[in-house]
């Protein structure tokens, strides 16, 4: 199973990097999301567009991890008469960076993959246009909203991110978030950069939460004395250094997300677990870009990814949680990927006003 896995995130990135290079810009690189098609024509709000009267090019700005089948996308294009490009600059982090920065000159028409970590600095920079969608699943959505954004963003899907151990290596269960700065457990333990990784930073402010202002950075000066390794990316952390039976790397304990671990059950049994004590709810939106060239594709496209095809099909194609209530996650998930009873919240508002603070926190105790 994670064989096939791998193999659909490398032809999503090589289908990402294809498509941003036919589209306006270029760019690419880093991991996850997917797409599906309406069962019924995707509705806009009062001065929207139906996807039936949508038409012409739609330009979607996501994450460099995005996925979308062929098959559900060619399904969209022949409903609405809309021909769909992706453009991909980057992780999440960069991916906002960018929109922040070509604001007055917009990267496409509509975005897929900011999440609760990076969503203020861009509503707050005038990223997007107020759209509040109408599909079935936009109640949903709104439990998930952004405070003073709820016309901006719509929540599609979200995930606890989280450590992940190799069951083999802890055969007792895994240590708590605490412990792991026990020598017992010194060049265990790989992470992401929260200045490069978007689980990274959800993982660092996991951390804040759990040890608080005062505690939290010196846990990782700790964690630094404790050999704790730094990659750039999740892809690097999960299949290079992950010593999970399928990639054979030297850290049994790694960053990744609570939904990892039915990709590694083989033959009904599991070989690892998340952490659920380590978790960090992460929530990804979609927004309607500020001067779109098509604003009522854009629409159309936000009204999509509520449709019960597009949220039923992002478990098994993205590894995340829908956001809609009507759709069943696969069955396995309920054993091996259960969500965290208590994971890690910030304010949106408290992580805009401190990101960069903590990440040069951060970095001063892990990488200095």
């Amino acid at each position: 199973m994670r064989i096939l896995r791998t193999a659909a995130i490398a032809a999503a990135a090589t289908s990402v990097l294809a498509l941003a290079a036919c589209a306006a810009d270029d760019e690419a690189p880093d991991p996850t999301d997917e797409a599906t098609t309406a069962s019924s024509p995707a509705t806009g709000a009062t001065d929207g567009a139906t996807a039936g009267e949508a038409a012409g090019t739609v330009t979607v700005v996501t994450h460099d991890s995005f996925f979308v089948d062929d098959a559900l996308l060619a399904d969209l294009e022949a409903e609405s008469g809309l021909t769909v490009e992706f453009v991909a600059p980057g992780d999440a982090g960069i991916l906002v960076n960018q929109l922040v920065l070509t604001k007055d000159a917009p990267l496409g028409d509509v975005v897929y993959g900011v999440d609760n970590t990076f969503a203020t600095r861009a509503t707050e920079a005038g990223v997007f246009a107020a759209y509040s969608p109408t599909a079935s699943a936009a109640g949903d959505a709104a439990a998930y909203a952004i405070p003073g954004a709820e016309d901006l963003l719509t929540a599609v899907d979200f995930s606890d991110v989280c450590l992940n151990y190799d069951l083999a290596a802890f055969p007792d269960g895994a240590p708590a978030l605490a412990d792991l700065t026990d020598p017992a457990f010194a060049g265990q333990v790989s992470v992401t950069n929260p200045a490069t990784s978007s689980p990274g930073l959800a993982f660092m402010l996991a951390t804040v939460a759990e040890f608080g202002e005062d505690g939290w950075a010196g846990w990782w000066e700790d964690m630094r004395a404790n050999d704790v390794r730094v990659t750039a990316s999740w892809s690097d952390t999960y299949y290079t250094d992950f010593s999970a039976p399928n990639y054979g790397g030297d850290y049994p304990i790694v960053l990744s997300y609570a939904s990892s671990p039915p990709y590694e059950v083989a033959d009904g049994e599991p070989a690892t677990a998340a952490m659920l004590d380590t978790c960090f709810r992460q929530v990804e939106y979609a927004g309607v870009l500020e001067g779109a060239a098509n604003p009522e594709g854009a629409q159309a496209v936000v009204e999509w990814m509520l449709s019960d095809a597009f949220q039923a099909a992002l478990p098994e194609n993205m590894y995340v949680y829908p956001v809609s209530s009507s759709v069943e996650v696969p069955a396995e998930w309920a054993e091996f990927a259960p969500l965290a009873d208590d994971p890690a919240t910030l304010d949106p508002a408290t992580i805009d006003a401190h990101r960069d603070a903590w990440i040069d926190a951060w970095t001063a105790a892990v990488l200095d």
